[in-house]
């Protein structure tokens, strides 16, 4: 059910996807914390709100009552900051900043307690990049430990499947050759890995629930393969194939069940 709740909320992902330019998680100097920073497009002269989420590494949940200092810097001049000691009970907070002209500025944050208790300074720098000539296309790390296609791991027995391998090529040889493909992916895939293991380990503990999964996965992968058979050479073909197929699907698992249900319900008032 949740899988067929992330191909509904796939359209409201893609906005605040190609919206937001850049998003970056570092860890502090010893590791305490892992600190978001993230922000929509950095218009100069007008102010910018930073996002930001204090986040225990541990848990990968956002950290509660942080005290915390933030400056930045062009150049090694302030233009904002440094702020005196201040406190978040949420761990998440939006900061408004001007960029008053293009250039790499510096955020920098200093760390001095978690939970109410005070803790040595540690510091996280970020490199934000204002102006088109300074703005670098938005890379995703390598990550060693890729989990893949999970659901569709399970539901098929085998990362090296048919089905396992055309979604993994389109996500490398099609989706990520593009900014707004790459931005796509980081988003989604934070939503998507939150529940797929649950789901794929219910998979292989249920073979019937297995079974219809993947009768479930089938339209889905049919409807990607037209993108294997077009040529996509920039960012509007991207979002245009993109949006076309997510509401190809939306008709396929939502517009057809719904019509059907009107039918049998058309003739049994009959």
């Amino acid at each position: 059910m949740r899988f067929l709740i992330a191909i509904l909320l796939i359209p409201l992902l893609i906005i605040p996807a190609f919206a937001q330019t850049n998003s970056q998680t570092l860890p502090t100097e010893k590791g305490t914390l892992d600190v978001k920073l993230s922000y929509d497009k950095i218009i100069p002269g007008q102010q910018t709100k930073l996002n930001i989420d204090f986040i225990n590494p541990q848990t990968k949940k956002i950290q509660e009552h942080i005290d915390y200092r933030i400056t930045v810097s062009k150049d090694g001049k302030s233009v904002f900051g440094p702020i005196p000691l201040t406190h978040t009970s949420v761990g998440s907070v939006k900061i408004p900043v001007e960029f008053v002209d293009e250039g790499v500025y510096s955020v920098e944050f200093g760390i001095e307690g978690i939970l109410f208790q005070p803790i040595p300074l540690e510091k996280v720098s970020f490199d934000v990049a204002v102006g088109e000539s300074y703005v670098q296309p938005t890379q995703i790390p390598e990550d060693k430990n890729d989990n893949g296609c999970l659901i569709a791991t399970a539901a098929f027995g085998s990362e090296l499947s048919p089905q396992v391998q055309q979604l993994r090529e389109l996500r490398d040889n099609t989706i990520l050759k593009t900014k707004s493909g790459m931005t796509f992916m980081t988003t989604f895939n934070q939503f998507y890995y939150s529940f797929s293991p649950t789901v794929a380990d219910f998979e292989r503990e249920h073979l019937i629930f297995k079974e219809a999964v993947k009768i479930t996965l089938t339209p889905m992968l049919t409807s990607l393969s037209i993108l294997n058979h077009v040529n996509i050479d920039s960012e509007q073909e991207m979002l245009s194939y993109g949006i076309s197929i997510v509401l190809l699907n939306i008709g396929m698992y939502v517009g057809i069940p719904i019509f059907g249900i009107l039918k049998i319900y058309q003739f049994k008032r009959k």
